[in-house]
């Protein structure tokens, strides 16, 4: 594990105070993505219009932490020349950014579904169906990959980083299942098509935020261990980090 008195080991003291400020307001736009991903999944759940729009509105905070973030490590490259480790970090950030970024962006397409679905005036076609059970149960299980991969950043900690992607999975056979479930149903059930696309979207927003956890976790690998570990597995990355660790 590498903790954040490391960051600094190979670089100027100057700066390391300004690699230190960007790592918090990483991990404060996390915070805040967050606070999105759980409020929108409450407003999905309740039927919740007021908070649906709390989320939407929102968004913008999201990008802004975005817009500084990149900023603020583009004065350090144009300023600093990092050396190697600390050019990594830089580029860690900006991806995490991004990835950060778009989770935002899935967490508003929820809320959007939750406001079309919560004004809809007919009776939910999928009651007794869907039960909003297995839609929960795969928000639950991205909300707390996302947690934790950015709790493993804050650490700079690359075996909970690993345990962490290898969720991913669990997350992309939820969302299969539920898919499969909803075209089967929209098949004996036509008239429940609109109802049903605005739960498809809402699992694919959900399974594409595991992704970007996904994505978070294989950034800590590559800044800690120094090595591009995007066309491992995650056993042998797993491997790897032992090994190094």
């Amino acid at each position: 594990m590498m903790d954040t008195e490391n960051l600094g080991q190979h670089i100027s003291k100057q700066f390391n105070q300004d690699l230190e400020n960007i790592r918090e307001e990483v991990l404060a736009m996390g915070g805040l993505v967050e606070e999105q991903l759980t409020k929108a999944l409450e407003a999905l759940n309740s039927h919740d219009i007021e908070l649906a729009n709390e989320v939407i509105d929102n968004d913008d905070r999201v990008n802004d932490f975005e817009i500084n973030i990149d900023e603020a490590c583009v004065k350090i490259l144009a300023k600093r020349q990092p050396a190697a480790s600390d050019l990594r970090l830089v580029s860690t950030v900006l991806k995490t950014i991004t990835d950060l970024e778009r989770v935002g962006d899935e967490a508003e397409k929820i809320a959007r579904m939750a406001v079309d679905i919560a004004e809809s005036k007919e009776t939910s076609p999928l009651s007794g169906k869907l039960h909003y059970g297995a839609l929960q149960h795969l928000g639950s299980l991205v909300k707390n990959m996302l947690h934790e991969a950015l709790d493993s950043f804050a650490r700079m900690d690359t075996e909970s980083a690993v345990k962490v992607a290898k969720k991913d999975k669990k997350a992309d056979d939820e969302y299969d299942a539920i898919s499969r479930q909803l075209m089967t149903y929209m098949m004996e059930e036509p008239r429940s098509i609109t109802q049903v696309l605005d739960f498809l979207w809402a699992a694919r927003a959900l399974e594409r935020i595991g992704d970007h956890a996904h994505n978070i976790c294989e950034y800590i690998v590559y800044l800690v261990q120094g090595q591009d570990v995007r066309h491992l597995t995650w056993d042998e990355i797993h491997r790897l980090v032992k090994t190094r660790n």
